[in-house]
């Protein structure tokens, strides 16, 4: 898989193909991740928890907090305890 970062968001590419991705909406040092997404041919083999992990990188690499309102991406974080050091406080 391939990711690209563009315009709030992460895409996860098979190939041509958009298989999933993450995204968020950014206020000042927060990323505030709205929604995550993957195709169904690829759910359940942890392509989900792939862009989450993405996403935790992007912060890291920003300096930025992550506030995941998308349920998805809170539940992998809060599963995660490498994930939760960019937890919005």
């Amino acid at each position: 898989m391939d990711f690209q970062h563009q315009d709030n968001r992460i895409a996860m590419f098979d190939g041509s193909e958009e298989a999933g991705f993450i995204s968020y909406v950014e206020n000042g040092d927060v990323l505030t991740v709205d929604h995550t997404e993957v195709s169904p041919e690829i759910s359940g083999q942890g392509m989900g928890k792939e862009l989450v992990g993405k996403m935790v990188e992007h912060a890291r690499n920003e300096g930025k907090s992550i506030d995941p309102q998308c349920p998805y991406a809170k539940k992998v974080i809060d599963d995660t305890e490498e994930f939760q050091d960019v937890l919005v406080k």
